[in-house]
């Protein structure tokens, strides 16, 4: 009659030995290799502790119609201005020139979010007035919820010159998020979210465009227009109005948040919670030392199987049929 194995299941065989003795010095040094080794090998490859990762977030962005509008009417020096603040239109006197404005936001995808802000101004010029170049500032709300929230009054600036005289800037660029450094992950972050410009103000140095850039610039959170493509239209009819086109995109931001306090530009980031580093942590830990429990175990049975160190071999306990 055939036999054939039904069931089975390894032996276990115990090998004993006194407290001082070489063989227990081996264990105890082999059980400091097996778990202090991983923990050197994942901190040296600078991967132990979250340092950084990626995550997307649509921001919720509205323009806060304010505005200034500076154009140069000859390379001499001449100039045209506008802006949405009373005191700084009676500041300019005779250089002021009152445009018609459009606006108008739109959510293309019905999410709730505006995705862009469309933008139509036309100022008003003399016969004999021609412009050369224009500057404009806008600034808006922007704010983010998904990790920490982040409300904050932010800007954005676009300056054209040219030497041939125009009839119309077009413009089109996104509206990116740009942060010196981290975020806490969690928490109400409102530091900047103070008016940008004072319009109560009497002084020329509080709408000074200059003074405006210098001081939003010394913020560690700001918005900036990046990948903007103008198109200079030449030609202006007698009579025409100068105009300006702009479309200014809302974009999906991607975060990536930090787990040290090196400073980032370009990107927006922030500092994880406790748990989220140990989870990141527990995982490139575990990884590595299930390698090195194989390898030591091996290292262990061959060790002990050929007796290279003096244990004594205690066999499983064996039941036999009467």
């Amino acid at each position: 009659m055939a036999f054939y194995d039904v069931y089975s299941h390894p032996a276990l065989i115990r090998y004993r030995t006194r407290v001082c003795t070489r063989a227990t010095l081996f264990v105890c040094v082999l059980l400091c290799l097996t778990y202090i080794t991983p923990l050197l090998v994942v901190y040296r490859s600078q991967g132990f502790w979250l340092k950084s990762s990626k995550y997307e977030e649509q921001p919720v962005i509205q323009f806060q119609y304010d505005m200034i509008v500076i154009g140069a009417t000859d390379t001499a020096g001449s100039y045209i201005a506008w802006s949405t603040f009373p005191n700084f239109n009676r500041l300019i006197g005779d250089n002021l020139r009152i445009p018609s404005v459009s606006v108008q936001e739109e959510d293309r995808d019905q999410d709730g979010k505006s995705d862009f802000l469309v933008l139509q101004i036309n100022i008003p010029l003399k016969p004999e007035e021609q412009m050369f170049g224009i500057q404009l500032l806008l600034t808006f709300s922007y704010q983010l919820f998904r990790m920490s929230t982040v409300v904050m009054q932010t800007l954005a600036f676009v300056q054209h010159s040219s030497p041939v005289p125009g009839s119309q800037l077009f413009i089109c660029g996104d509206l990116k998020l740009n942060q010196r450094t981290p975020l806490p992950h969690r928490g109400l972050h409102s530091t900047y979210n103070v008016s940008l410009i004072d319009g109560s103000s009497l002084f020329a140095s509080t709408y000074d465009l200059p003074n405006i850039i210098r001081l939003y610039q010394q913020r560690n959170l700001t918005t900036y227009l990046s990948g903007v493509i103008p198109v200079w239209t030449v030609g202006r009819a007698a009579n025409s109005p100068f105009q300006i086109s702009a479309q200014i995109n809302y974009t999906v931001e991607i975060i990536t948040f930090n787990g040290n306090l090196i400073s980032f530009t370009g990107f927006s980031t922030y500092r994880p919670g406790f748990w989220e580093m140990i989870k990141f942590a527990w995982i490139q830990y575990v990884s590595v030392l299930l390698i090195f429990l194989w390898v030591f175990q091996h290292i262990q049975t061959f060790v002990f199987q050929n007796q290279v160190l003096p244990t004594t071999a205690v066999a499983p306990f064996k039941q036999h049929s009467s």
